[in-house]
């Protein structure tokens, strides 16, 4: 890894902002920034790498659709404490509970929660009245015998860049109105018209930029096993919701990481699907590498989740025509198919990057999906290394640019942290930026190709576990430039080709810190990734730890 300048707050980190943005010495700050995120090394890269100047962002995928051997095994049995939308519909279905109650101790915990110490609050805003009012709609159905199906009366928490009715999306800032929304976005509409309940909008990091977790202008989680160490972004929220045992599942966004390192920090499953497989309609969210998905307690919540949300093209965002429909059987097709016969393509050179810690529980799950009959296999990915620089590249300016009215007019408004960053961001040149988007496309070839030898990818999520995060932390800004790396280094790579890439809790570190498994797939196939990752829960080589301070709405 490249060498990085250290963690900085207060008023050194004033002064590096003050710098950044000066114009004498922000083009030093600039060069600094470059050497060490890599972005620096991307122009020695020999031409060969490079692609066309991309015209469209379609997933490019690597070849036909296999027919896959499926050993019909049952479904993957969480552990007892862990709460599915299985385990709600079996309460609700047997009398043992109904929504009204569920709902009723959901809003009580998210108070408890916000009242800990360090805090655990969870909540950007919240609709009391609508969650009650939805709830009990949904016991009348239990009670009526006319339940909606699974996800009736299941509560969720949703991400606060997806719009819901009635409430201000602010996305992590206090730059943006507080209008507001005028209907839901299509991800929140399609689950409530599944039954499911809104218990709130969840916190995030400002603009959805730190993968840390950090965000001064709100009160920001923990992280759910370690309350010393950062929840991970920028879903922050809402994958600590779902380690607390809050919910089974809420939704998320990932640009660059921001379901997948959340998910792996707090020890629960995230998936990134497709590039377009999940509607953004009502996302405030946009540009090129930004995605819609789940973070949830177990495979099969994933797999609900993209079957309620994605079978089908949605008008309001035309990037889900690229989709094909959903994988006959519906997206958990494939989580009793097993791992016997697969073959899992494993990139020996990135793996390098990763702690030992990290390293070793992802190879033990690798080898424990070898002797289930998995086949592993090395393959060369030069550019993977270089996927976070390309795509700091793509994600920054890009954000910079949606965000410009404010960086131009509420600049005071913005995190010193943030404005470091997007000083740097501001000064790279749209020859470094264009160069970058044709190395992208030169990696979308690159794993295309791979993927045309080998079923999935395994790559560890992150290259480190939890950082450090203490209160102290959460009442100031910093910048942790080896923090962000660490957690961004096996991220970008299934967002710069759009492929889709979930991540299983295979075990901790010494300290006790969750450790993450990357799974990536060929374009549209969901239903594969999620397969490895149910066989990692069925076997217990991934599984949801419960923190000292779950809650438990069910009783």
């Amino acid at each position: 890894m490249n060498r990085m300048p250290p963690r900085i707050a207060g008023r050194a980190l004033v002064a590096l902002r003050v710098a950044a943005e000066a114009p004498g010495t922000g083009a030093a700050v600039r060069q600094s920034l470059r050497h060490a995120l890599g972005v620096s090394a991307l122009g020695d890269l020999p031409e060969a790498y490079r692609g066309d100047t991309p015209m469209e962002q379609r997933p490019v995928q690597a070849r036909a659709r296999r027919t896959l051997a499926h050993a019909g095994l049952a479904l993957p049995s969480p552990a007892a404490w862990v709460h599915g939308s299985a385990a709600y519909g079996r309460a609700y279905g047997a009398r043992e509970s109904t929504p009204r109650e569920v709902v009723a101790r959901g809003l009580a915990a998210l108070d408890e929660l916000a009242s800990r110490r360090p805090t655990m609050n969870l909540v950007a805003c919240r609709d009391d009245a609508a969650a009650r009012r939805d709830a009990e709609a949904s016991t009348a159905r239990w009670a009526s015998g006319a339940s909606l199906g699974p996800l009736d009366g299941v509560p969720f928490l949703v991400k606060d860049q997806h719009d819901v009715a009635g409430l201000p999306t602010r996305l992590g800032t206090i730059c943006e109105p507080d209008q507001p929304a005028r209907a839901d976005a299509t991800v929140v509409a399609r689950l409530r018209a599944a039954g499911a309940i809104v218990l709130a909008k969840t916190v995030l990091t400002e603009w959805g930029m730190s993968p840390i977790g950090a965000n001064v202008h709100q009160a920001m989680p923990h992280n759910a096993h370690d309350t010393s160490r950062a929840a991970g972004g920028s879903s922050t929220g809402s994958a600590v919701g779902v380690a607390l045992g809050l919910v089974p599942f809420a939704t998320a966004g990932d640009g660059g990481g921001s379901i997948r390192i959340p998910a792996a920090l707090n020890g629960v499953f995230g998936l990134k699907p497709t590039f377009g497989r999940v509607s953004r309609a009502g996302d405030l969210f946009k540009g090129s590498v930004a995605h819609v998905g789940p973070i949830a307690a177990t495979t099969s919540d994933l797999a609900a989740f993209l079957d309620r949300t994605s079978t089908h093209a949605d008008p309001g965002d035309t990037l889900t025509s690229w989709a094909p429909g959903a994988p006959e059987g519906g997206f958990g097709a494939r989580l009793g198919a097993g791992v016997a016969g697969l073959t899992i393509g494993v990139p020996e050179a990135e793996w390098g990057d990763a702690s030992p810690e990290v390293a070793r529980r992802g190879r033990e799950a690798l080898a424990a999906l070898e002797r289930e009959g998995a086949r592993l296999v090395p393959v060369a990915l030069p550019l993977a290394r270089h996927a976070a620089p390309i795509g700091y590249l793509a994600i920054g300016p890009e954000s910079l640019a949606s965000v410009r009215r404010a960086w131009l007019e509420q600049r005071d408004r913005i995190a010193d942290d943030l404005r470091v960053s997007f000083a740097a961001l501001s000064g790279f040149s749209a020859l470094e930026v264009l160069d970058a988007a044709r190395l992208r496309m030169g990696l979308r070839a690159e794993i295309a190709r791979a993927l045309r030898e080998v079923d999935v990818l395994a790559l560890p999520t992150t290259a480190i576990t939890a950082p450090r995060y203490t209160e102290a932390d959460a009442r100031e800004s910093f910048s942790d430039p080896a923090a962000l790396d660490g957690l961004c280094r096996f991220a970008f790579l299934a967002n710069l080709t759009g492929l889709p890439a979930g991540t299983a809790p295979v075990g901790h570190d010494a300290g006790g810190l969750p450790v993450g498994l990357q799974i990536v797939g060929d374009a549209w196939d969901e239903a594969t990734v999620l397969g490895v990752l149910a066989h990692l829960e069925r076997t217990e080589v991934a599984s949801v730890r419960r923190p000292a301070g779950a809650v438990d709405l069910l009783g």
